[in-house]
Parts: structure tokens; sequence; C-alpha cells
């Protein structure tokens, strides 16, 4: 089974070759304008942003030229905004489509997961751009790196999958997540900062001051990287008001590294 592309040509290009020119753009303004936002620690996960390229590409883009090593696997966990169900889904596709070529999925992976947790699988749920989007960046910087795509509901119960593929040698956890929507500007820079420092300090209790449609993967990253004695080092942070001049109401989004 092949996980066919469901938002291509909407929240990233269609053709492979405006998605390249378009990290290389990206590439070009780090290298250029930021060149301090380059770290030099190896990432057990990353907290990646999920709108189209145009508002949140160059946050997640800099969160994966951040990752400091090749993974033989990477797993993505993205909350559901079109299926309402319990539970997350995984499904043992074989290859997941992009415009930049077919990743590998990671079956036998997935069944072991199986095993050990319990999932609801729901197809109709992978036609998710939380997780999605992640993909051709993923081809672009890990061309051989085998994937999973977890997609969750309500109650997911995350933590213990969480762990265990924190615990993972050569193994990248990418959280999907978006922070406020749709309030000004400066009402969404406090909300959002709350949700920054929330996981920055790994104090659930300043997070929750905050708002983010991924919030449940949020709470479980922060509950297992203090479990596990890991720091969470935020790359980078900006609203969709940044970027179009249009402050009234704006979505944030937010990138950073686990390690």
């Amino acid at each position: 089974m092949i996980r066919k592309m469901s938002v291509a040509g909407s929240f990233y290009p269609y053709k492979g070759e405006e998605i390249i020119s378009t990290f290389e753009y990206f590439h070009h303004i780090v290298t250029h304008k930021f060149p301090n936002s380059f770290h030099s620690k190896v990432a057990k996960a990353l907290i990646v942003p999920h709108a189209g390229y145009v508002y949140s590409g160059f946050s997640a883009n800099l969160a994966f030229e951040n990752v400091g090593f090749i993974p033989k696997r990477v797993v993505i966990i993205g909350p559901s905004h079109k299926v309402a169900f319990e539970g997350k889904s995984i499904i043992p596709f074989e290859a997941y489509e992009t415009p930049l070529g077919e990743l590998k999925g990671d079956v036998s992976f997935v069944e072991e997961l199986k095993k050990k947790f319990d999932f609801n699988p729901l197809v109709a749920a992978h036609a998710e751009h939380a997780t999605e989007v992640q993909f051709p960046f993923i081809k672009h910087f890990f061309p051989e790196t085998k994937i999973v795509e977890i997609v969750y509901g309500f109650h997911p119960k995350l933590e213990p999958l969480i762990e265990e593929i924190l615990n993972l040698d050569e193994t990248l956890l990418l959280i999907s997540t978006d922070l406020s929507h749709f309030y000004s500007q400066e009402e969404a820079n406090v909300l959002d900062a709350y949700c920054i420092q929330g996981m920055e300090d790994l104090d659930e209790k300043i997070l929750f001051k905050g708002e983010a449609c991924g919030m449940q993967g949020l709470i479980a990253l922060l509950h297992v990287s203090k479990k596990l004695s890991l720091k969470i080092e935020s790359i980078d942070y900006r609203t969709s008001g940044d970027i179009t001049g249009d402050k009234s109401r704006v979505v944030g989004y937010y990138s950073a590294i686990v390690y």
C-alpha cells in the first residue's frame, strides 16, 4: 500500500523542482541573515510546524538543518485535523509519495509497534497535512531514510510510544504542531511564549497557558523528555503575520530540537 499525496499543490508545491528551489531559498536566508541558527547538537527529536511552506516552511527547514545525523528511520506524529477518532492510527504503508520521489515505509517497525501499543488503524486519517508536509523535507535531507506516520485523535496515550522511540538509536522523532490560531499578533506572541517557555523549561503548567493544535504531542514529549533527562532548545518562532504583514489574525509557528 502506498500513502498518496493529499495536499501537494496547496500546502507545498506539486513540482519537485519548485520544492528544491524553496528549500535552497530558505537555506540562503539562514546562511546570510541568521548564521547563528545552526546548532551543534545531535537531535533525538524535532518539534516542527505544519502549515503551508510559504508560512511555516522556513521554521521547519531550519529544524531539519539542525538534526546533525542521518537517521535510519523517521517517525512523524501529528494531530488529525479532518477525521475525528479515538486513539492513534498507524498503517503499514510500503511507500510514501512525494514530489521528490517515494520514501520507503518502515513496515517491519510498524509491526513491532503494533505488538507493543494500542492503535486504531484508520486509513482515512492519514490524508493529513500535519504529517504529510514533513515528507518532502525528509526526502530532501535524508533520501534513503525509512519513515513511519502516526496520526492521533482523542486520548491517544502517546507517552509510552514516544519513550520507546526516543530510546532507539538511529531514529528521529518529529512532533508536528502549530501554536495559537487567529489572535492578533500581540496576543499570539504572549500565548506562544508560554508554549515555548513551557517546552524549554519542561514545565507543563507554563505550557498549558499557551495554545497548540498538537498540544497532546507536546505534553507527551515534555513528560518523556523530563523522564529521560533530555533538553529542548528552541530553533525558530514566527507568525503568519511576520510573513504576510497582516497581524490582525495570525497563526504561530515554532520549531525546536530535543537532545
